[in-house]
């Protein structure tokens, strides 16, 4: 379709370079409308996780909820029910409650 409509501008004698332009401003929109807003929230969930703690209270991937009991290099240990732990990656931890509001 995109071939198709550049070749009928191409037979009407349009400008080569305004097809290049045009294509530079699509690139530049999806740069700055997708690709670096999502480049910002990974950089922030990564200081998020490396900034764990014990008794921080969070959401991993899966749902659960649970409190941090201890913290290691690449894992955590998160307690999900009363003497139940279970021993995480640091980055299937995605959220800290406290950003939830309670109703």
């Amino acid at each position: 379709m995109i071939t198709s409509f550049i070749t009928l501008q191409a037979q009407q004698g349009a400008n080569p370079m305004m097809t290049f332009l045009m294509f530079g401003l699509i690139i530049v929109v999806f740069y700055f409308f997708m690709i670096r807003p999502q480049m910002k929230r990974q950089k922030e969930l990564r200081k998020f996780q490396e900034s764990l703690k014990k008794g921080d209270k969070v959401i991993i991937a899966g749902g659960v909820y649970g409190k941090v009991t201890e913290v290691k290099e690449e894992y955590v240990k998160v307690e999900i029910s009363d003497n139940v732990e279970v021993k995480v990656a640091k980055s299937t931890v995605i959220r800290d409650v406290s950003d939830i509001q309670t109703r």
